[in-house]
């Protein structure tokens, strides 16, 4: 790694697109060292050199790609903000941003969240598992409980999102461009409608 990292910052985004291209379209198992290197413009064996195996640079990329999210977050987050839906929807409009300035991120987090190949697989959870804190310390930290009906589980809430999301990923995962203000509208309007469900009739 620490051969691509001293290259200069505009060759490795160049490497870093052409891979998350390259997965992101044909998963992990489908995609060659070949198409990474085309996508890239560079040789296999530069592959090799900079990131040792197909495996290397994958999981690379999911840390740069968990990474970068959270720095947009930490740095754009208002954690003044204490009701739980307008900080979903405030964390989810700076992930949407994210996505817009690097379009490749995407379809390869698409693809890596549903990839069940034996060689990634464990790799993959792991790495998920690491963003647990961060998420739940986002929903979580500050939040105004009190605003729910005594009778709803928050986390149970917390975990209907993640199934929405699911959905989403699955959805995006079919398509080669997405409108993400269409999406961000859909799910703000999922957002307000559990809202309107779960929440004590004065905070309505």
């Amino acid at each position: 790694m620490e051969k691509f990292l001293n290259l200069n910052k505009d060759k490795q985004n160049t490497i870093i697109d052409g891979a998350l291209k390259s997965f992101g379209t044909n998963g992990y198992k489908k995609t060659s060292v070949s198409d990474i290197a085309a996508a890239a413009g560079i040789s296999k064996a530069m592959i090799f050199h900079y990131f040792g195996t197909k495996k290397g640079l994958y999981l690379y990329l999911i840390e740069l790609c968990g990474n970068t999210i959270m720095k947009e977050i930490n740095e754009k987050f208002d954690y003044k903000v204490t009701d739980f839906f307008e900080r979903i929807k405030l964390s989810t409009s700076i992930e949407i941003g994210v996505m817009k300035k690097h379009p490749g991120i995407p379809s390869f987090l698409t693809s890596m969240y549903f990839e069940n190949d034996e060689e990634v697989k464990d790799d993959v959870k792991t790495i998920l598992s690491k963003g647990e804190g961060f998420r739940n310390k986002i929903a979580y930290e500050g939040m105004d409980c009190l605003k729910f009906k005594e009778s709803i589980d928050v986390k149970l809430v917390m975990k209907m999102l993640y199934w929405i999301a699911d959905g989403y990923a699955n959805q995006l995962s079919n398509k080669s461009e997405v409108d993400y203000d269409v999406l961000f509208k859909e799910f703000t309007e999922c957002l307000d409608m559990l809202r309107n469900n779960f929440y004590k009739e004065e905070y309505i």
